[in-house]
C-alpha cells in the first residue's frame, strides 16, 4: 500500500473511533449496578494508594481481578474522578482492539483492513461496551489481540507474535480471571485437531513465553491471596466456578440466549457476518478452506457455546466473539469487493444497517411511555428508517456494488450514534442513572449531609455511593445513621422510614422518573 494512502486510512480510522468510543462519553451518567460499583472500587484503591486489594465501602471486594481498576486509577490520577474518566479505560481498550484488527488484516489479508476495522468500530456490541465502565471490553480486547497474535505467529513463525499472545493472555487473566487462558487453550487445541497436527500445541508451549505469562499474570493473584485469605474462595469458587455452574447470581437465560445477543452485537454488519459464516462452513466441508477461516469459525463457535453452557449469562460475556466474526466477514468481502450483491443480500443488509435508527429515535418512549411505540410518535422514526433502508438498497444495487459498503454501513451508524447522544442521553440519564438523582437531591439539602437508602434498587445504591462518594447505609438492614441525614427511598413508604429511623422523617420531594422519594431525618 502506498504510504500516502496509509496515512489517511489511519487518520480516518482514528477519527471514527474517536467519535464512536470517546465523543460525549459522559452524556449520561453511570447506569446499572456494575458501572458505578467498579468506578468506586478504583477510586477507593487510588485514595488508599493500594494496587492490590480492591475495596468497596472500605471492605475488601474480591469478585474481580484488577486490570480495569488499575486503568481507572491511572486515568483518575491524570484527569480526576468522574464518570467520563471511569469509562475511558474501556474506550481505550476498544481503540486498541480496532487497531489490532486493522493491523492483522493489513499484515496477513491485505485489501480489506480498513473495512474490517470500520465494521468492528461500528458494531453495536463494541460501541456499547467501549462506552461502559466495565471489564468486558478489557477481556474482549486482550483475548482477541492475543488470538490474532497467535495466528500471526502460526502463519509467520515469528516468536515476537507468540510473546504478544502470552502477554495478551496474562492481561486477559488480570481483566477477568482464568477464562482468557482457558478459552485460548481450548481454541488452539481444537484448531490443532482440525489441522490434524498436535505439533501446533507443542510449538505454542515455548518456555520463555510461559515465563513471560507467569511474570505478568501471577504476581497480583499471589499477593492478593496472601493479604486476603478468603480470596480463593470468593474469586475462584464463587465468582468463577459457581457463577458458571449454578444460578447463584440470578442471571438465568435460555441456552440459545447468545445467538440473538451475538447477532445484535454484530449490527449493523450482522448480515455480512452470517453470509461469511455460511460461506466458511461450506468451504470447510468441501475441504477448500483457508486455515484462517477455520480458526475464526472455531473461535466464534467456542465462545458462544462455552458461555451458552454457563448457567449465569450476561450480554457482555460473548463480546470476545465479535472481532472474530468481523474478521471473517472482511475475508468474505475481500473476494466480492468488485461484485454486485444479490437483491436479497443487499435488502437484508439495508434492513440491519438502518434498523437501529427507529429505537434510537424512540428511546424516550421506550423509557417513559411504551404505549407511544404503537402510536403517532412512531410514525416519523419508522418512515426515516424505511427511507434509509431504501437509500442503502439503491446504493448497493448501483454500479458501486460492495464498494459502497463503507458508506452504507458507516453513515447509518453515525446517524444512530448522533441521535442517541443528542436526543437519547437526557432521558437515559433521567430514567437510569443515579447522577440525575443526586442532582435532584442537591436541591433539598447541603451536599455534606450523608445519604441513606430505603428499598432502592442496587443500581441506585451503587450510583449514589459513586456520585456522593460515601458508603450508603441501608435502612431495611437496620443501618440508620445517628446524625442528621437524607434518605432516598422507593416511592410510597413514608411510615416505614419514620419507623425504621425511630424519629420523624420529613418529606422533601420526589424524583418521579425513577419512582424515588427524598426525606430529611434530623439527629437524635
Amino acid at each position: 500500500m502506498n504510504p500516502r494512502i496509509r496515512i489517511p486510512d489511519w487518520l480516518f480510522l482514528l477519527t471514527v473511533c474517536g467519535f464512536f468510543f470517546f465523543w460525549k462519553l459522559s452524556s449520561f451518567g453511570l447506569i446499572g449496578a456494575d458501572e458505578p460499583r467498579y468506578a468506586q472500587v478504583a477510586r477507593e484503591m487510588l485514595a488508599r494508594h493500594d494496587w492490590i486489594t480492591p475495596t468497596l465501602g472500605g471492605t475488601a471486594w474480591l469478585e474481580k481481578p484488577p486490570l480495569y481498576y488499575w486503568q481507572a486509577m491511572v486515568v483518575y490520577r491524570i484527569f480526576g474522578v468522574s464518570d467520563w474518566a471511569a469509562r475511558l479505560p474501556s474506550a481505550f481498550d476498544a481503540l486498541l482492539l480496532v487497531l489490532a484488527v486493522y493491523w492483522f488484516l493489513r499484515r496477513f489479508r491485505l485489501g480489506m483492513e480498513l473495512n474490517g476495522a470500520l465494521m468492528l468500530a461500528t458494531s453495536a456490541g463494541v460501541v456499547g461496551y467501549a462506552r461502559a465502565a466495565s471489564m468486558d471490553m478489557a477481556l474482549a480486547a486482550t483475548f482477541s489481540i492475543a488470538m490474532l497474535a497467535w495466528y500471526a505467529w502460526f502463519e509467520s513463525n515469528s516468536r515476537k507474535y507468540l510473546a504478544v499472545f502470552y502477554t495478551g493472555l496474562a492481561l486477559g487473566m488480570l481483566a477477568k480471571g482464568p477464562v482468557a487462558p482457558f478459552l485460548a487453550a481450548l481454541l488452539i487445541a481444537l484448531f490443532a485437531v482440525s489441522q490434524k497436527s498436535i505439533a501446533i500445541v507443542k510449538r505454542t508451549l515455548w518456555l520463555p513465553c510461559i515465563a513471560l505469562f507467569c511474570t505478568i499474570g501471577l504476581p497480583w493473584f499471589i499477593l492478593v491471596q496472601l493479604r486476603n485469605p478468603r480470596f480463593f474462595r470468593v474469586f475462584v469458587l464463587e465468582h468463577n466456578l459457581a457463577r458458571f455452574g449454578t444460578n447463584l447470581y440470578h442471571h438465568p437465560e435460555p441456552f440459545w440466549y447468545y445467538i440473538p445477543v451475538s447477532l445484535l452485537g454484530w449490527m449493523p454488519s450482522t448480515v455480512l457476518v452470517i453470509a461469511a459464516l455460511t460461506w466458511s462452513i461450506r468451504r470447510t466441508r468441501s475441504q477448500d478452506s483457508d486455515r484462517v477461516n477455520t480458526f475464526l469459525l472455531i473461535w466464534i463457535a467456542l465462545v458462544i457455546v462455552f458461555f451458552s453452557i454457563s448457567r449465569s449469562k450476561l450480554p457482555g460475556y460473548v463480546l470476545p466473539a465479535i472481532p472474530a466474526g468481523v474478521v471473517l466477514a472482511a475475508q468474505w468481502l475481500q473476494q466480492r469487493v468488485s461484485q454486485k450483491p444479490s437483491a436479497g443480500l443487499a435488502g437484508l443488509h439495508a434492513l440491519t444497517a438502518s434498523a437501529l435508527i427507529f429505537p434510537a429515535l424512540m428511546i424516550q418512549y421506550f423509557l417513559l411511555d411504551r404505549q407511544a411505540l404503537w402510536g403517532r410518535p412512531a410514525v416519523v422514526p419508522l418512515i426515516a428508517t424505511i427511507a434509509v433502508a431504501l437509500v442503502i438498497c439503491v446504493l448497493l444495487w448501483g454500479k458501486g456494488g460492495w464498494r459502497m459498503l463503507r458508506i452504507t454501513t458507516l453513515v447509518p451508524a453515525i446517524v444512530v450514534m448522533a441521535i442517541v447522544l443528542r436526543f437519547g442521553s437526557p432521558p437515559m440519564d433521567n430514567a437510569l442513572s443515579a447522577r440525575s438523582v443526586v442532582d435532584a437531591l442537591a436541591q433539598y439539602g447541603p451536599h455534606h449531609l450523608p445519604v441513606a437508602a430505603f428499598l432502592v434498587p442496587r443500581e441506585t445504591e451503587f450510583g449514589l455511593a459513586f456520585y456522593r462518594n460515601q458508603v450508603i447505609p441501608r435502612y431495611e438492614l437496620g443501618q440508620v445513621p445517628d446524625g442528621e441525614h437524607m434518605v432516598v427511598a422507593a416511592h410510597g413508604y413514608p411510615n416505614g422510614i419514620s419507623k425504621a429511623a425511630g424519629r420523624k422523617a420529613i418529606f422533601l420531594g420526589n424524583f418521579a422518573a425513577q419512582k424515588l422519594d427524598f426525606f430529611y431525618v434530623p439527629a437524635w
